[in-house]
C-alpha cells in the first residue's frame, strides 16, 4: 500500500503541472489573439466524428455546371416530288388519273443537243430561275465529255438531265448493239459526273423503233419526242428570237411538250416566251413530278 503522504505529494505535483500548462496556453492566446486556446480534453473522452467531407483522390470530379445532353441533329430528308403527271402517247404532259387536282394548263420545257457554250447555257438557266421554271436538258454524250463542268452546272442549278444518245445518230437506222452503246454510254458518263443516271430519253430527230423503246425502258427511262416544236434549229429561224416565240405560241395547247435547243437565239427568246406563256395562264411542269411509266 502507498503511504498517504506519498499520494498527496503525487496529486500536488499533477495539479501543479496542469496549472502550468493552462497558464502557458492562456499566455500564448493573449500574445497571439488569432490563435484560440485549445479546449481541454478530459482523458478517455471520445472524439466526435468530423462533419467535413473527406477527400478521395480516386473519386471522379463533380462538375458544378448543370448536365447538358447533346442530341445530334438529324440530316434533313430530301423532299420527294409528288408524281402528278405522265407522258401520253402523243407525248403531251397530262395529269395522272389519281391526280385529279393537277393543273392541266401546263407545258414541259426541254432543251436538246447540249451542253455547248457556257454563255448560252447560263442565260437559259438564269431565265428559268427568274420564272421559277424547271426543264429537261437532253444531252449528247460527246458534248458531255467535252464540257463536263457544264453538265455539272445543270445539276447544280436544280434542273433535270435527259439522255439524247452519245453523238446524235438516227437510232432507227442502227443495229441493236449500236443502239445499246449510244444509250448506255450516256447513262454511264452522266452518272459518273453527277451521281445520277438520266430517267428521260429523247431520240435524235424523234426517230426510234420498238427495239429503241424497249432498250430505253430497260434502262429505266421514259421515252418521249415532243408535241410542240419551236423550229429554232431551222435556218429560217436562226438569229430570230421572235420566230422561236411565234412558233411555240402557234402550237400551244394544254400539256405542250416544247422542243427547244441550246442556241443563242433561243436563249434570247426565252424570257419573253415564258412571260407570254404565264400571261396566258400556263405554268411549267417540274420533270420530277412526271411518273416514270
Amino acid at each position: 500500500m502507498i503511504p498517504n503522504r506519498k499520494i498527496s505529494a503525487t496529486l500536488a505535483a499533477a495539479a501543479a503541472t496542469a496549472l502550468l500548462l493552462a497558464s502557458c496556453g492562456t499566455s500564448e492566446a493573449v500574445q497571439n489573439p488569432g490563435i484560440a486556446a485549445a479546449p481541454a480534453v478530459s482523458p478517455g473522452a471520445a472524439l466526435a466524428p468530423s462533419t467535413a467531407p473527406s477527400f478521395n483522390p480516386t473519386a471522379p470530379a463533380v462538375s458544378q455546371q448543370p448536365a447538358v445532353t447533346v442530341v445530334p441533329s438529324a440530316s434533313p430528308t430530301p423532299a420527294v416530288a409528288v408524281k402528278q403527271y405522265r407522258i401520253n402517247k402523243n407525248y403531251d404532259v397530262v395529269p395522272l388519273d389519281t391526280a385529279l387536282d393537277a393543273n392541266k394548263k401546263v407545258v414541259l420545257l426541254t432543251f436538246d443537243d447540249g451542253p455547248k457554250k457556257s454563255e448560252t447555257l447560263t442565260l437559259i438557266l438564269d431565265t428559268l430561275d427568274k420564272h421559277k421554271a424547271k426543264a429537261i436538258f437532253f444531252v449528247n454524250g460527246n458534248r458531255v465529255k467535252q464540257n463536263p463542268d457544264l453538265l455539272k452546272l445543270i445539276q447544280q442549278r436544280k434542273q433535270t438531265i435527259g439522255n439524247h444518245t452519245w453523238d446524235h445518230v438516227d437510232l432507227k437506222k442502227e443495229p441493236p448493239e449500236k443502239v445499246d452503246t449510244q444509250i448506255g454510254d450516256v447513262q454511264t458518263i452522266v452518272k459518273e459526273l453527277t451521281g445520277e443516271a438520266p430517267v428521260f430519253f429523247r431520240p435524235p430527230n424523234g426517230s426510234g423503233s420498238d427495239y429503241v423503246r424497249e432498250a430505253v425502258k430497260k434502262a429505266g427511262m421514259v421515252y418521249m419526242t415532243w408535241s410542240n416544236g419551236s423550229l429554232d434549229w431551222d435556218t429560217k429561224t436562226a438569229d430570230k428570237p421572235q420566230e422561236v416565240i411565234d412558233n411555240v405560241l402557234k402550237q400551244l395547247h394544254a400539256g405542250s411538250n416544247i422542243l427547244m435547243h441550246e442556241l443563242t437565239w433561243t436563249a434570247e427568246a426565252l424570257d419573253k416566251l415564258l412571260t407570254e406563256l404565264e400571261a396566258k395562264g400556263y405554268s411549267f411542269v417540274d420533270p420530277a413530278a412526271i411518273a416514270l411509266e
